[in-house]
């Protein structure tokens, strides 16, 4: 268990943190994905693939304005484990470091501030130009324009589609090499590149957690796993490390 974690002062631990659609689902939202593979009812080429924006832009700008509402709405707020996730960065300040898979601002909202958007944000345009982002709040379409270019360009939703890379990966890879911990929670382990970030933890030598609602695809790769809502789990794994790294 985490008492192997002992020789380590709470202060001098490296912590990565990875997150998933199940921390966000506690919170009211909607994963974009159904179990039939539609994203809302629509199909991924559709709504994300670079092929699918230059096909039918007006659809790929009402699919994310709708999800932008959602996550806007009032009802959709930060859930406990949101809040312990602030609690720990806190506690470790530089030392921690969030990767999220989510294209929400949940993480933020709860106190977060290392936060890597390694999928983007539904809170972000960029720029089809120039590839500059900047925040919006409002509805997206072809009549917005940038301020960085010259004459200023259409945006696009600032979200990593199919086909595309993802954000921060070398980033990501310099803070696995160093972690400590490695934790992961509510991710089905079987979307790349995030999926193997566990095992890129483990052969730099983390200790790897696993926190899930069930156990995922890579589960025989966590040093640990525990399965149940991420606002019970996540909040006990962070109070137990806080304390003294018993955690079972």
């Amino acid at each position: 268990m985490l008492a192997n974690l002992s020789p380590y002062k709470l202060e001098q631990l490296k912590v990565v943190v990875l997150t998933g659609a199940g921390i966000s689902a506690e919170s009211g939202l909607k994963t974009f994905r159904d179990n039939n593979g539609l994203w809302e009812e629509h199909s991924i080429e559709d709504v994300a693939t670079p092929e699918g924006f230059e096909r039918n832009a007006d659809l790929v700008y009402r699919f994310y304005n709708q999800r932008r509402r959602q996550l806007l709405s009032p009802e959709v707020h930060p859930n406990k484990a949101h809040l312990a996730l602030a609690k720990l960065e806190n506690a470790l300040a530089n030392n921690f470091t969030l990767i999220t898979q989510n294209v929400d601002d949940l993480h933020q909202r709860a106190g977060n501030k290392n936060v890597l958007h390694m999928h983007g944000s539904l809170i972000s345009a960029r720029c089809l130009t120039s590839g500059s982002c900047s925040a919006i709040f409002d509805d997206l379409d072809h009549t917005n324009q940038c301020d960085c270019c010259y004459p200023s360009s259409n945006m696009r939703p600032d979200i990593v589609w199919f086909g595309e890379m993802p954000k921060y990966m070398q980033e990501i890879e310099t803070l696995l090499y160093a972690a400590d911990v490695f934790v992961s929670i509510g991710t089905s382990g079987t979307v790349y590149p995030a999926a193997g970030f566990v095992s890129q933890a483990n052969h730099y030598g983390a200790y790897s957690v696993e926190l899930n609602l069930e156990p995922s695809s890579g589960q025989n790769k966590f040093s640990e796993n525990h399965y149940g809502p991420a606002s019970q789990l996540v909040v006990q794994f962070v109070n137990t490390l806080l304390k003294g790294h018993n955690f079972d």
